[in-house]
């Protein structure tokens, strides 16, 4: 299988990272995605894949940066002659999102207007995503795979559930953490897995820093206890992603950034700084993520 990262990056908008997404090809041609931020149906263009050819959406929570580009997803799928619905799942909540989105919703105007094209008009099921509403254990299997979720510590609970992922298929697992603060549920998911994805927002340069700005959640996930977690997990190979804009040379990014984050040390090199921390707990293959990298198990 093909694992193509489409997005690496957190909630800015980042001139040389899209929002968090990832694409999982089976051999026979299957295609999966994780999360759909800004960004993720041109970076399927670029990786020559079809948004047409992507039958299912699996979404980790509900902060933008994870799911504001579904949207987009779901019209351009349906310019491009998607034939079926849209499969999504994800947490309490995405119904709703889905349900504001389309016929009923935000975008009822244009989808009226280009429904008035028989083309469109034939495929108008392409507009109208099959959404399921999902709870820890199994959330998805056909008979290519299973696709297992659990909450992980992210975003309270009383205001939506926030998941892990693992992904089995071709006799590998794969590991998701979505967005996550080190917890005993990712462990399990990732237990024994051929690829750990996981985030990696800030470098523990910054960690102090954010803390006491008050700006945003600071429920992630260090590199040093990344390190920790792929290590308990026992995973073959790590993929360090979700990086909160730290390696930023962006002007516009620094300005947006100053509030929360020590700007005087951002630049490519914080980079190099969470490798080696990484390193300091766990031993196996490392990857730090960058937008369209190809991962082959």
């Amino acid at each position: 299988m093909k694992i193509t990262m489409l997005g690496t990056s957190a909630a800015l908008p980042d001139p040389d990272r899209a929002q968090s997404a990832i694409l999982i090809t089976l051999d026979n041609g299957k295609n999966y995605l994780f999360d759909c931020g800004e960004g993720t149906t041109r970076q399927m263009v670029k990786a020559n894949i079809n948004p047409a050819d992507v039958p299912w959406v699996f979404v980790s929570h509900l902060h933008y940066d994870h799911v504001c580009g579904l949207p987009f997803f779901v019209l351009s799928s349906w310019v491009f002659n998607r034939k079926d619905k849209l499969k999504v799942y994800g947490p309490k909540g995405i119904q709703d999102f889905v349900d504001h989105s389309f016929e009923n919703g935000a975008y009822k105007i244009d989808i009226r207007a280009r429904a008035d094209f028989p083309a469109r008009q034939k495929n108008i099921d392409a507009v109208r995503p099959d959404v399921t509403e999902v709870s820890p254990g199994l959330m998805y299997e056909d008979e290519d795979v299973k696709v297992y979720c659990d909450i992980v510590d992210h975003i309270p609970t009383e205001i939506t559930d926030c998941f892990g992922i693992r992904f089995e298929a071709e006799g590998k697992v794969i590991a998701f953490s979505g967005d996550t603060a080190p917890c005993d549920s990712m462990i399990r998911l990732a237990q024994d897995a051929d690829l750990l994805i996981h985030e990696c927002t800030f470098p523990e340069s910054f960690l102090e820093h954010r803390a006491k700005s008050g700006v945003g959640t600071f429920a992630h996930t260090s590199p040093l206890q990344l390190g920790e977690i792929a290590t308990k997990a026992n995973v073959k190979s790590l993929v360090a992603t979700h990086f909160g804009h730290f390696d930023s040379t962006s002007p516009v990014i620094k300005r947006a950034a100053g509030m929360h984050l020590p700007v005087e040390l951002m630049g490519p090199e914080r980079l190099d700084e969470v490798a080696r921390d990484i390193r300091k707990g766990y031993k196996g293959e490392l990857r730090l993520a960058t937008d369209l990298m190809r991962i082959d198990l």
